[in-house]
């Protein structure tokens, strides 16, 4: 982990130039997973009693997930969402790169409360996964590991270009962040990771 983090810090780890690919690159990767949901949405309503692509166990069960309350916001599919979010966070990545970055604070302050939602929204299924409807869906966890570093980047992006104003204590936490940025993720995944072991253990253990 030390040495990916000297990598990252090196020159060539510019957040400014590189923001705009991760915004990219990471919606791109979420759109695809909220296609792919919206498209098994359809099949669902088409056919209830249909055996997704995704059913592979009682615990990794796509239809389990998508027939939860959970997964629908005053009964529309979260896709429904999802896929005009992450589509406009690639058209500002895009943006960025060909015509340079929007001057306006409020622009980055609208963004900064849009993937805050979407983080809230995500850590929201996840509770809801694994401790109420007790299944997994491959493709909802794809959207839950981008949008982790989505946040995380654009959060600490709009702090060190003054979007957003942190001082003393909060400053210096937010500067050993960013020096430390893939420690953060790795630490951030892996209590993920081991949350979903511990949490479904006695079905692991099994397979053992």
């Amino acid at each position: 982990m030390k040495r990916i983090n000297e990598f990252l810090n090196r020159s060539a780890w510019d957040l400014k130039r590189i923001y705009p690919y991760l915004l990219i690159v990471f919606s791109a990767v979420a759109l695809l997973a909220a296609v792919v949901l919206m498209v098994e949405e359809v099949h669902l309503l088409k056919n209830p009693t249909a055996q997704l692509g995704c059913d592979l166990n009682p615990i990794i069960s796509c239809g389990s997930v998508m027939k939860s309350s959970s997964s629908h916001v005053f009964g529309i599919p979260n896709p429904v969402f999802g896929i005009p979010a992450f589509a406009g966070l690639i058209a500002i990545g895009v943006m960025m790169l060909l015509t340079g970055r929007p001057k306006q604070r409020w622009f980055w302050v609208a963004l900064q409360f849009g993937v805050l939602a979407g983080l809230v929204f995500v850590l929201n299924l996840m509770y809801h996964s694994i401790f109420v409807i007790g299944a997994l869906c491959p493709w909802c966890m794809t959207t839950w590991a981008v949008m982790i570093p989505l946040f995380f980047y654009t959060t600490l992006y709009n702090i060190s270009e003054g979007h957003i104003a942190v001082k003393g204590s909060l400053a210096r936490a937010a500067a050993w962040v960013r020096r430390e940025h893939a420690l953060v993720l790795f630490v951030t995944y892996a209590a993920v990771i081991w949350l979903i072991l511990y949490k479904f253990w006695y079905y692991w253990s099994t397979l053992l």
